[in-house]
């Protein structure tokens, strides 16, 4: 298994994910987690959408993480291993689709940007509870979502992952510490291979550069902390930024607004 350790928390798994009925396409669950929570790692037959409508989830799999906002929700393809986990209190509103639909959606983890729209359709599905019938209103409501998901697309907020173990120590120890200016000198000495070789692993591993990872990291801290409530000022010095303004600039720069406009938009 190559995901990186995570802190040890109170385990809760759902069942749905592994219930195949075709005429049952779409089940919803719907629960208030606290950020002691996590989803363990797991995987089921039926792909998950996993979305919050309200709090911050992180959606980790083998191969990476995804920090979740209310405006988007991730696509996690069926048997594909995952865990999820609040980042503070979090209603959440997943769907789990029936392998006989799945044949419409990537293998891949996506991201999909929740529209109004399909907001409210998410809402009522996941209270539909897991018995309805064949061509009544609430199976009518799972064709339009399922024509809806098919929008979907990479991430802004996915920070892949490594499966090389020199790569894994650097990300955990980084990961631990976001705010470390160490540059790659450093991270070749701890785990002894060449800053090369260190250089070209995170190209083939994650399709980024060392600060191209380094800096998609700090964005992922920052949606965090963000949406917990931290300050634009506070969470541009605890990041390590010269000045707020520095901050904004490369918030905007990754995500194509200001941390202000984006979680008002959220909310919205």
């Amino acid at each position: 298994m190559t995901h990186l350790e995570i802190a040890p928390r109170k385990h809760y798994r759902s069942t749905l994910g592994m219930r195949v009925d075709p005429l049952l396409p779409i089940l919803g669950l719907h629960n208030l987690i606290s950020a002691e929570l996590e989803f363990d790692f797991h995987s089921h037959p039926r792909g998950q959408l996993a979305y919050a409508s309200s709090g911050i989830i992180k959606v980790y799999t083998d191969s990476g993480c995804w920090i979740v906002p209310p405006s988007q929700a991730v696509w996690i393809p069926g048997e594909m291993n995952h865990s999820i986990i609040p980042e503070v209190r979090a209603e959440i509103r997943h769907l789990f689709i029936d392998p006989s639909c799945l044949n419409k959606f990537p293998t891949q983890c996506s991201v999909l940007e929740v529209s109004p729209l399909l907001r409210e359709l998410i809402l009522r599905v996941a209270d539909f509870g897991d018995n309805y019938a064949e061509n009544s209103p609430a199976s009518r409501i799972c064709g339009v979502i399922l024509d809806e998901m098919q929008a979907l697309k990479p991430s802004l907020l996915h920070l892949p992952l490594a499966s090389d173990r020199r790569l894994q120590r650097i990300m955990k120890a980084m990961i631990a510490k976001p705010e470390a200016e160490t540059g790659l000198s450093h991270w070749a000495e701890f785990v002894g291979a060449s800053e090369r070789t260190l250089s070209r692993l995170f190209h083939k591993e994650t399709g980024m550069s060392f600060q191209q990872w380094r800096k998609q990291l700090l964005l992922h801290e920052a949606i965090d902390l963000l949406g917990k409530g931290e300050s634009v000022l506070n969470v541009a010095l605890e990041l390590g930024y010269s000045s707020p303004s520095a901050f904004v600039a490369m918030f905007r720069k990754a995500l194509g607004t200001t941390p202000a406009r984006y979680f008002k938009e959220e909310i919205s």
